[in-house]
């Protein structure tokens, strides 16, 4: 049995849906990621039990370069993780921009506080832990970009809160669109994946954003503020 088609039937297992050798051939050809992003890679995937949750090289460099393009003074992340990807949204800060990044796992949030402080950006960072259905209406901001990965369940919430406090042409990324495939099948069993589904559909049906599905990894909403 060919490999590919073995990953295939698997894919309701793992995070990633894409050819493993298309992602393999992708990477390489990718500008590699600096040695504080690959040691945090490193380490999440060594020690964290939820480490599939990592941006990781390819998706971690899409999101270095939209907002290189963009040179965003405010951006905010809902969903720490392990900062890999927060270090990789703030490489197109404008000179005087900053990043706000929400984290609810205090573990999750010391470990990347720790990668944060030791980078160039250490200043620039901003780490909030806890609820962000409650931190982010106490942000007085006027947001150019926005990235969304936690919980799948308040997806529509989070664009709900966020949507009003982004500029208008700003940009919010939204992960795991896919939710390991599952939103492919006609019977959607996970609470989670039921979310992300209805999440998407919502966003299908409005008529204030632009909108693009990006097939990178698990998925991503690329969506613009009209």
């Amino acid at each position: 049995m060919p490999v590919w088609f073995i990953f295939y039937l698997c894919k309701n297992l793992i995070l990633d849906i894409i050819h493993p050798l298309a992602q393999q051939y992708a990477e390489a050809h990718t500008s590699p990621e600096d040695e504080l992003l690959q040691e945090i890679a490193a380490a999440t995937r060594a020690h964290h039990p939820h480490h599939h949750m990592l941006s990781g090289h390819l998706q971690g460099k899409l999101l270095e370069m939209i907002s290189r393009m963009i040179r965003p003074r405010r951006v905010l992340e809902i969903g720490t993780f392990t900062g890999y990807s927060a270090l990789c949204l703030a490489k197109g800060l404008a000179a005087d921009g900053q990043l706000h990044t929400i984290e609810r796992r205090e573990e999750d949030a010391g470990t990347a506080k720790a990668y944060f402080d030791r980078s160039v950006f250490a200043d620039r960072i901003i780490l909030h832990t806890g609820d962000a259905l409650e931190i982010v209406p106490g942000l007085d901001e006027s947001w150019d970009l926005v990235f969304i990965d936690a919980d799948k369940v308040s997806y529509t919430e989070y664009f709900t809160l966020v949507l009003p406090k982004l500029r208008q042409n700003g940009f919010i990324l939204a992960d795991n669109i896919f939710f390991h495939g599952q939103v492919l099948d006609e019977a959607v069993k996970n609470k989670s994946a039921k979310a992300v589904k209805a999440f998407n559909e919502f966003i299908q049906a409005r008529e204030d954003i632009d909108k693009m599905m990006i097939t990178l990894r698990d998925g991503l909403y690329l969506l613009r503020k009209l």
